[in-house]
């Protein structure tokens, strides 16, 4: 039988999303919420899961302990822990508020997370069964974001303080690692004005899973593990090496003998990434060239690259010598 998950901010937008993909994988779930009353309806949403409900806070390291406190009490070793914590979505410019408005903003949205590891991670590591912490991180902490600079100021801090906790985790066998979502997240609760290209709570909450079960391809294990990763640019040209030398004038282009030379097989074809495309979604030519077909596209590329290449190395008749 699995071990149970603990998922701090259970009745919140992603951490219902966790919840959710926990029990789909058939794993018992520890539900930690400040709100009886919410945490009574998240259990009724799911009657036949092995769902327990424990009403508590890390708001400080008071509320840290005594959590700690009630789920040593329950007697089930612990698999992980899912830290789905944020405080309230508030905005402002930070020139518009006083220092006292940022310091506020840290209380609720970094400073939990620190009580929360201090006091639980000690639970994982009980029994010498290790571990995985997953922390949650929220989008801005690489770029401003506009209107709300409290936030990318608690992300970035959040994820240098997902390296600390890796680093001095080690030494109690247990794995803290930071899920990096860097845009907003679709939940119940914003799904009227969410955008399409926001990933939902319950994705979010699969992901925590993998990393959770230890499903990760990386070995050693990253610090800050990004939600989606980006897609490599194609390489559009060969290498210079293999591009054979420019036609002598358009004559030779037109003649029989020039055309009926094959393609040159030296050139490399581009360099595709993994992730292919499906054969349904059909390929987006280029506003100036609507009509023109993905080889003709790599055709004249590779024509006006030897043009520019003959424009360089050629010796320009008009140009007086250089003194030496």
């Amino acid at each position: 039988m699995k071990a149970p998950l603990v998922v701090l901010g259970a009745t919140g937008g992603v951490g219902r999303g966790v919840v959710q993909a926990a029990i789909d994988s058939g794993r018992p779930v520890i539900a930690v919420a400040r709100r009886s009353s919410e945490l009574k309806a998240l259990k009724a949403g799911y009657p036949d899961a092995d769902l327990t409900v424990v009403t508590g806070s890390v708001a400080n390291d008071a509320a840290g302990a005594k959590l700690a406190r009630a789920l040593r009490k329950l007697g089930r070793p612990l698999a992980g822990v899912v830290a789905a914590v944020c405080g309230g979505a508030e905005r402002g410019r930070l020139l518009d508020n006083p220092a006292e408005f940022l310091r506020r903003k840290l209380d609720e949205d970094l400073l939990p997370h620190l009580a929360a590891a201090r006091h639980l991670l000690p639970l994982l590591a009980e029994r010498d069964r290790g571990g995985t912490y997953v922390l949650i991180g929220g989008p801005g902490s690489e770029h401003p974001w506009a209107g709300y600079g409290h936030r990318s100021i608690g992300a970035a801090a959040l994820r240098m303080l997902a390296r600390v906790l890796h680093d001095e985790a080690r030494q109690l066998a247990v794995r803290v690692q930071l899920l990096a979502v860097d845009t907003p997240v679709c939940t119940e609760f914003n799904q009227r004005h969410s955008c399409p290209e926001w990933p939902s709570a319950l994705s979010v909450g699969q992901r925590a899973m993998a990393l959770i079960d230890h499903d990760v391809s990386e070995e050693p294990p990253r610090p800050i593990v990004p939600y989606a990763l980006r897609m490599p640019a194609p390489t559009l040209l060969p290498p210079r090496a293999s591009v054979p030398p420019p036609p002598a004038s358009r004559v030779d282009d037109a003649s029989p003998a020039r055309s009926a030379d094959p393609a040159p097989r030296s050139a490399a074809p581009p360099t595709t990434s993994r992730h292919t495309v499906p054969k349904t979604v059909p390929l987006q030519a280029t506003a100036q060239e609507p009509d023109c077909s993905p080889d003709d596209t790599q055709q004249r590329c590779l024509h006006d690259a030897r043009a520019l290449l003959k424009s360089l190395t050629a010796p320009n008749p008009k140009q007086e010598p250089t003194p030496r």
